[in-house]
């Protein structure tokens, strides 16, 4: 029935009638069992607690010690990681993936990777080595995951940079790019150029042992969008720390001189802007009007952003301007810009131009859903929806029953690779956890019907 209503409503369009918002009331939990329902509730509520995201770790290791590994490790599974993660193995992840195909979600996996390894034996090139097989890996599993693209043919996957190349070399870039008469040595197009033929670049700003690691990273970024690119998956980057962000950039605009040609059917690499930042609006419009004048495919994943507190840090340590929006309503006003920018460009160049609306925010995706109707992009378009694995379910369900491309961010691996990933994660997404009152209230009154008798719906 769910998937007889999502190809109607495809076909429908998203100008037939008048447009209705959609109800994010909680109604769509019917879909998912009450062991479900209640380990989201009880994870949710844990998460929420502020000392239990600032000291994860810790307890962690304070729990391994105190019950053992195993029963340790049952603990999580049975909790955090069953609630997060899709699993270990790739059975385990196709399995989740099937459950979230069944409710009329898709997949958007991603690495477990942390931006810096703190150990100096992790700091050589077998490290990126090691990562860039694993990329490699989650972009062969994405594709055999939905071995038939859905309606908008795209299967999409996480990919970060600081994964394969060193946030220490990403800061370095940071400082050449700023310094005067950089722009030719460090333009995308010859980042580009060296990328393709496999010619040695050398940056005279950069060391000799900073340019073999500029010129490997390089060669792995390469190889893994052209790998992406054969298996029909399209990447979409991570944003990091503003100081990193000028490199990530430039990377990332270098792959899509190669990738986002018109003739390669593109996008096939995507940049994620920040909201919270100040500059994002300007900086998101000069990049979506160059990418036009160059005829180049242009793809967006547009997220309120994660890195609040560290970012207000580095500019008192530094003392500096503070790079972010001073409020959460700031923030909001950001977004709403950055996404009515986005929209338009998209109902101006259509298939050339992709977005992922990345929010947890309700008002957002409404805005959203009513601009995209407004401005007649279909349902099954050039625009889709995020949220992570394990949350904002009330508004997944809501969206992918009305028809809409809905994907979930997925981390998988083992506990020893995604738990530390996790808390991180939580640690930079606590505005979002503590902000999750409201699904948590949903979620206590589906179960509280239940409960009591009123439509009890048996699981299978």
């Amino acid at each position: 029935m769910l998937r007889t209503c999502r190809v109607l409503c495809s076909q429908a369009g998203p100008s037939a009638g008048g447009w209705k918002p959609l109800n994010f009331d909680g109604g769509a939990f019917h879909l998912k069992g009450t062991g479900e329902l209640t380990r989201a509730l009880l994870v949710l509520r844990l998460c929420a607690w502020p000392p239990l995201v600032t000291h994860g770790l810790a307890l962690q290791a304070w729990s391994r010690r105190l019950l053992g590994s195993r029963l340790s490790g049952a603990f999580l599974r049975a909790s955090i990681y069953g609630q997060f993660v899709a699993g270990e193995t790739a059975d385990e992840v196709k399995g989740c993936v099937q459950q979230l195909q069944a409710l009329g979600l898709r997949p958007l996996l991603a690495v477990p990777t942390e931006e810096e390894p703190d150990s100096a034996v992790k700091t050589g090139e077998a490290w990126y080595e090691g990562n860039f097989s694993a990329m490699l890996r989650c972009v062969d599993l994405s594709r055999g995951l939905l071995e038939t693209p859905g309606p908008t043919g795209n299967i999409l996957m996480q990919l970060k940079v600081t994964a394969l190349t060193s946030a220490r070399l990403c800061k370095e870039l940071t400082s050449c790019i700023r310094k005067p008469g950089a722009s030719l040595e460090l333009s995308p197009e010859r980042l580009a150029e060296a990328m393709d033929s496999g010619q040695d670049l050398q940056v005279s700003c950069l060391s000799a042992e900073q340019n073999r690691h500029l010129q490997a990273s390089l060669s792995r970024l390469h190889r893994v969008v052209q790998h992406a690119r054969a298996q029909h998956v399209r990447l979409l980057v991570d944003a990091e720390y503003t100081f990193l962000n000028p490199a990530l950039s430039l990377l990332v605009d270098a792959l899509a001189r190669r990738w986002n040609s018109p003739g390669e059917g593109g996008p096939w690499v995507w940049n994620t802007y920040q909201a919270y930042l100040k500059d994002t609006h300007e900086r998101l419009r000069q990049a979506a009007e160059a990418a036009d004048r160059s005829g180049l495919a242009f793809g967006v994943k547009l997220v309120r952003g994660a890195y609040l507190d560290k970012e207000r840090q580095v500019a008192r340590h530094q003392g500096t301007e503070d790079p972010t929006q001073p409020d959460y309503e700031a923030t909001s006003r950001s977004y709403s810009r950055c996404l009515e920018l986005m929209l338009t460009h998209v109902s101006h160049r259509g298939p050339m131009c992709h977005l992922m609306v990345a929010s947890h925010n309700e008002e957002s995706v409404r805005q959203a859903t009513k601009r995209m109707w407004e401005l007649g992009i279909p349902l099954d378009g050039p625009v889709c929806f995020g949220q992570l694995l394990g949350m904002c379910d009330h508004v997944s369900l809501a969206l992918g029953q009305a028809g809409y491309a809905v994907y979930k961010s997925i981390p998988y691996g083992s506990l020893e690779e995604v738990i530390p990933y996790l808390i991180r994660r939580a640690q930079e997404n606590r505005s979002v956890l503590q902000g999750a009152r409201r699904e948590q209230k949903l979620l206590s009154q589906e179960l509280r019907r239940r409960v009591l008798g009123r439509g009890l719906r048996v699981s299978h």
